[in-house]
């Protein structure tokens, strides 16, 4: 074919197996697949080549690539899951990348970036203070904590969820689960606090989660201490959550100068649209 540059979307579907005529219009195929065969082609492709390059070749793969039903099985085959029958996504491609984008929500929860991210309510004794992790963490990757002091030390992060990707709707409709994980570790005698609040646009609090103080003996170097973590789930908690605040901390109960109160991180706030298997 000297002489003839074939078009970007010429190009596209030949390397579908999808060829044009040299008088057919650019956005018709000569031919059409079945949609059940198009869907299984769709199914076995990456997502996004599906919606940034297949669904812009013609009407009928636009068509196949907007399916409710193409999407419900993709979650079906990828192991996404509803977690009940009671509510079921009106759009399965949006639940579908909500469950494959999922993440943690929190900024530098390991204390890598010193305390970006982080609005610091309190900061008693001598402060806040990263430091490299004393005990290994059960995560390896874990390297660095955040360290109290020998008053309170309490710090805050408000998740914004429009801003993550989770429109109101989607929040309001479907009501993912919502998990909250804390690591935290014993220096000397020491208390830590946790609190983890659902608010709604206005910043009223929809639901919350602040359990009890937890006071924890001296580290002890003989049994070797290990960390601990703090974990909730929150459900069915109805419409209108837009904010996640997460806060936590606390202090050291022998009042030692320096920083011997208690450690946290590897702090994790996620929306979990899909069942974990």
């Amino acid at each position: 074919m000297s002489g003839l540059v074939l078009s970007h979307t010429e190009e596209k579907t030949r390397s579908m197996g999808v060829t044009h005529s040299a008088s057919s219009s650019s956005s018709h195929p000569t031919f059409i697949l079945p949609p059940d065969i198009l869907e299984e082609i769709f199914l076995n492709l990456p997502p996004h080549r599906v919606v940034c390059v297949c669904r812009l070749v013609c009407r009928q793969w636009r068509e196949v690539a907007d399916l409710e039903s193409f999407w419900r099985e993709r979650c079906r085959r990828e192991g996404y899951h509803i977690h009940g029958a009671s509510r079921v996504p009106h759009d399965w491609r949006l639940f579908y990348f909500l469950c494959k984008k999922r993440r943690n929500l929190l900024k530098n929860p390991r204390g890598e970036d010193e305390l970006r991210g982080w609005t610091i309510l309190l900061n008693g004794g001598d402060r806040w203070k990263i430091e490299r992790s004393i005990v290994p963490h059960p995560n390896e990757a874990v390297q660095k904590n955040f360290v109290t002091s020998f008053s309170m030390c309490i710090k805050s992060q408000t998740v914004d969820l429009e801003k993550e990707g989770y429109s109101p709707a989607f929040m309001d409709d479907f009501q993912p689960p919502i998990r909250i994980s804390d690591w935290y570790a014993p220096r000397s005698r020491c208390e830590y606090r946790i609190s983890v609040q659902l608010l709604n646009r206005k910043n009223a609090v929809v639901q919350d989660f602040t359990p009890d103080i937890i006071y924890l003996p001296a580290f002890d170097e003989q049994t070797g201490d290990q960390w601990h973590q703090m974990t909730h789930v929150f459900r069915d908690y109805g419409p209108g959550v837009r904010f996640i605040k997460f806060s936590h901390g606390g202090k050291d109960k022998v009042f030692w100068a320096g920083w011997y109160g208690i450690r946290v991180t590897d702090s994790c706030v996620e929306i979990c649209p899909a069942l974990d298997t």
